[in-house]
């Protein structure tokens, strides 16, 4: 890819991406096709449980009217807290059956990263739109595999970056997009935290389910990285370990990466379950930009080198992706993340990982 093809992919992947924010998104101009969307939580673990069921109570276009679980004694509790019919019930098994239900517009996949690509495939198949939580998948195929079955199927399709549509992210990339600094001249990056998960069955410990820092927050730094350079890398860099073996023996505990972009441009990222790490820091040629913290749930802020200040925008980052998506299919827009976004970074993870197997080696992308 040249240099200036990824740059023109990237400005305009932005220009769309700004234009159709919630940030002064005129409500008005919606259709009434229909008032609010009915959403399908398919997984009820902690990110469900506790972002994204209340996100959805305070979101404009879309409402929490379905749930989809492997754990049958869940259901009792979000059925009398969230008000869901038993209709609207389903294990992963039945699924499918969510084909028949026009009470749901959308199933939100909020499963182990092994598995996204199963359930989103299922629902993507059943006629449903599919919001997939990050990492989008496990490999490229698996991410391609998703992609075409929205499109096979005539459903939108988007991933769960919710720094995507946060204010103080979207600065950053408008900051690429316009050059507002000047041109990118690095990049630094890192997100983990100093955490331990001791239950042996948790999926974070488990290579099958997609667990590891690399692909449960390795996403958030790579991500960063592309949208921050505003291009897209052409090689990478990588090395993981783990130093508590008795927890990670399968998956990799910490990682890091060098990212290379056309032009000499280079973006240094780390992750880690065992330190905490939470910054975007970009340098132009006429200045810089510093995010501390930049993904977290909340008090996102940062400044830039001619004294702007990046202040924090609240704590509804998951209500305004949800929004965001929500209006993407009433309007029949392109969503803001597209399932390419997903695949562009699981890309990385994937050579990453190559690169580790080869002592460090540089993996082309």
């Amino acid at each position: 890819m040249s240099d200036g093809t990824s740059r023109r992919t990237f400005v305009k992947r932005a220009g769309a991406a700004l234009a159709t924010s919630t940030v002064g998104f005129p409500s008005a101009i919606l259709p009434d096709r229909k008032e609010k969307l009915g959403v399908a939580l398919c997984g009820l673990g902690s990110y469900a449980r506790g972002q994204l069921a209340p996100g959805l109570q305070r979101t404009e276009h879309c409402e929490l009217r379905g749930i989809v679980t492997g754990s049958p004694e869940k259901i009792p509790r979000w059925q009398r807290r969230h008000h869901i019919p038993d209709q609207n019930v389903y294990s992963y098994e039945t699924l499918p059956d969510i084909a028949n239900n026009d009470d749901l517009d959308v199933v939100y996949i909020v499963t182990p990263p092994g598995v996204h690509a199963r359930d989103a495939i299922t629902a993507a198949k059943a006629g449903k739109h599919v919001w997939c939580e990050k990492p989008m998948a496990m490999d490229v195929e698996e991410c391609r595999a998703v992609i075409d079955a929205a499109e096979a199927n005539g459903v939108q399709l988007t991933v769960g970056y919710r720094l995507q549509h946060e204010p103080n992210n979207r600065a950053v990339m408008r900051y690429a997009a316009e050059e507002t600094y000047g041109t990118v001249q690095g990049v630094k990056t890192g997100a983990g935290y100093d955490g331990a998960h001791p239950d042996p069955d948790d999926w974070r410990r488990d290579a099958e389910l997609g667990g590891g820092a690399l692909y449960d927050m390795g996403v958030y730094p790579i991500n960063a990285a592309r949208y921050a350079v505003g291009r897209e890398p052409i090689a990478v860099q990588g090395r993981t370990w783990s130093e508590r073996e008795e927890m990670y023996s399968e998956v990799p505990e910490f990682a890091e990466f060098t990212l290379e972009f056309p032009g000499g441009v280079t973006a240094t990222g780390e992750t880690s379950f065992g330190k905490s790490t939470n910054y975007l820091d970009v340098t132009y040629a006429d200045g810089w930009c510093r995010l501390r913290p930049f993904q977290s749930y909340s008090g996102v802020q940062g400044r830039t080198s001619d004294g702007t200040q990046l202040r924090p925008s609240g704590r509804d980052q998951q209500a305004r992706q949800m929004d965001n998506d929500a209006r993407a299919i009433k309007n029949d827009n392109a969503p803001i993340v597209p399932g390419e976004e997903g695949l562009a970074d699981i890309r990385i993870v994937n050579a990453i990982m190559e690169s580790d197997r080869q002592d460090g080696a540089r993996i082309g992308l």
